[in-house]
């Protein structure tokens, strides 16, 4: 039976029309927003499907409003997804302290399996089954032709879904990502949190490891501000670097000079993204 979805709010842009959503979740067991561009189209069209994903104390209002991908996306014919990035709503876990980096806002993409989180917070299951048939079922959207990128915390979920679902999603890239969260102190702390502490769970939803355990794809584009704050202790694209050289898979990692973490940096390059993202979308 179809997903029942409310509209939020719909506008339009470029020709094409922004809407925000909401459903039910049976995955999260709560009430999940999302937002979705459709560039104008045919009306017998069916077209390919960029997903985005974002990072820590995101939802999905920020690419949203300061993505600038709308134009790129009515050029190219790309539906264009956004999700929130953790279940939210009453007797839904937090921190408890406040911290930014776990808890609402910060669900890593990953299923948790540790009591409290394991009963709402499950975003891997949530962005790779539940949210897709929604978005095949309600839009024009081709899902044979699928990519994904993401920022952050969300660009770690994009390198780690994308690297495990190679035959879905002919593009992945990331702006500023998470590339070994197993070795750095948000990783820890996110997957230690989620998953509990044998780490060898962890291997699963860290990029590294996944190249390393013998993920291939044939390409990655990644773009890292040298301005990020969070570069030298949180983000490390050395280390993606060296794993894919060594597994050999086509890694475009640009050092941007000047660029922080901020959507200022994001929106710089998100045309860039978007069109070696429909380079491999081709049919």
């Amino acid at each position: 039976m179809p997903v029942a979805v409310e509209t939020v709010s719909s506008v339009t842009s470029f020709g094409g029309e922004q809407a925000v959503l909401r459903h039910t979740s049976e995955v999260t067991g709560t009430e999940m927003i999302f937002s979705v561009f459709v560039p104008d189209h045919a009306p017998d069209a069916k077209l390919p499907v960029v997903w985005y994903l974002s990072g820590l104390t995101c939802t999905q209002a920020n690419v949203t409003e300061k993505g600038e991908f709308r134009r790129a996306c009515a050029e190219l014919g790309l539906i264009f997804v956004a999700p929130d990035t953790s279940p939210r709503g009453e007797g839904v876990p937090d921190d408890g302290d406040g911290a930014y980096d776990f808890g609402l806002g910060a669900g890593f993409y990953v299923d948790a399996t540790q009591d409290p989180f394991a009963q709402h917070y499950k975003m891997w299951s949530y962005i790779t089954e539940e949210l897709p048939e929604i978005i095949g079922d309600c839009f024009p959207a081709d899902m044979d032709r699928q990519s994904i990128m993401g920022h952050s915390m969300g660009g770690h979920g994009a390198l780690t879904i994308g690297l495990t679902l190679p035959e879905r999603f002919k593009a992945i890239s990331a702006f500023a990502p998470i590339v070994a969260p197993s070795q750095v102190p948000w990783g820890h702390k996110a997957l230690g949190g989620y998953l509990g502490e044998d780490r060898a769970a962890w291997r699963a939803h860290d990029a590294v490891a996944l190249i390393e355990d013998g993920a291939r794809v044939p390409a990655l584009l990644v773009d890292q501000g040298e301005a990020d704050n969070f570069l030298e202790e949180q983000l490390k694209p050395h280390l993606l670097a060296e794993a894919c050289e060594k597994a050999g898979i086509d890694l475009t990692l640009r050092m941007q000079p000047g660029y922080d973490h901020s959507y200022y940096f994001i929106s710089t390059f998100m045309e860039d993204h978007l069109h070696w993202h429909a380079e491999r979308l081709k049919a």
